[in-house]
């Protein structure tokens, strides 16, 4: 219902889009009203709109997303998205497993040593990444780390030292966010009575921390894994035009800037998908975690 709902309001929203959207920029400019009226009826945009939005649904069901108007004029959107897709998978998948390795182990020894200097480091890093809007340190990144490493500025496939800034850039705000509810999660479960019975019983604070604290933390964490990983792999849309990576993310931009409503349409409903398989698949991990969580009931509710 809520692809349903967001498909709908996507496509309501582009017919308001200037029409030139579905003309290559030249053929625009040498066409008279009269044949641009022609070539719109002939696409359909003249027919009423609850029509357009049958023939629309219609042709999504086919796995049929349309043909790009400017991008590459005439070739299905799939097409032009088949080139596109490992290279944001690629980015995606390194930067979420690197964003995995540091974020939640930073979490975790930050509820350890709560308080303490590491603690204190970690939160400063939550805090700095947050505060900051990521257009800025990813140009500080590109700018200034590119200089110092001597790494290149921009993707270069033939180049593997290239892929090293985006991945960094990419996993920055992944692992704030791992480590952040990673620490909270943990600092919550502190107080409970289990917690208490093992010291009582004379476990030590690391056995305690890491076998019986970490499992249940990571519940609650389990729900926006999935999500944050489809998200991250369908391309960040900021890191992929910064460093020229031909992914989905920057077609995403570069349809939008030069107004291939068509694609635009696709990649949005392609963005919106997977969040929302994200979602769901976060749901079914949660009851997979802790096997408190039952799908069918609805005492088991959150």
């Amino acid at each position: 219902m809520t692809l349903f709902i967001i498909a709908t309001v996507v496509f309501l929203l582009l017919r308001l889009m200037p029409e030139e959207g579905y003309f290559n920029a030249e053929e625009y400019d040498k066409l008279d009203a009269i044949q641009r009226e022609a070539i719109l009826t002939q696409m359909g945009l003249r027919d009423p709109i609850h029509v357009q939005l049958t023939n629309f649904y219609r042709n999504l069901l086919r796995g049929d997303l349309g043909k790009s108007v400017v991008f590459r004029p005439g070739v299905p959107v799939i097409r032009v998205l088949k080139p596109k897709a490992p290279f944001s998978i690629y980015f995606g998948l390194s930067s979420v497993a690197l964003s995995l390795l540091i974020g939640i182990p930073m979490g975790v020894f930050m509820a350890r040593f709560k308080g303490k200097f590491f603690d204190n480091f970690g939160s400063s890093y939550v805090v700095l990444i947050n505060a900051i809007p990521a257009a800025v340190y990813y140009l500080f990144i590109q700018l200034y780390f590119s200089a110092m490493l001597e790494l290149p500025m921009l993707f270069n496939t033939r180049q593997p030292k290239s892929w090293i800034l985006p991945t960094i850039s990419m996993s920055l705000s992944g692992i704030a966010y791992y480590a952040m509810w990673m620490r909270r999660y943990m600092v919550d479960e502190l107080n409970r009575d289990y917690v208490k019975l093992a010291r009582a019983k004379g476990l030590s604070s690391s056995a305690i921390m890491f076998r019986h604290i970490l499992r249940n933390a990571f519940v609650p964490m389990a729900q926006y894994l999935p999500m944050s990983i489809l998200l991250t792999i369908s391309g960040s849309i900021y890191v992929e035009s910064l460093f020229s990576i031909p992914g989905m993310g920057g077609l995403l931009v570069t349809a939008i800037q030069r107004q291939d409503n068509t694609l635009v349409q696709a990649l949005v409903l392609i963005f919106s998908s997977v969040g929302i398989l994200g979602l769901l698949l976060g749901d079914l991990l949660m009851a997979l975690c802790d096997p408190r969580i039952k799908l069918t009931r609805k005492t088991a509710a959150r």
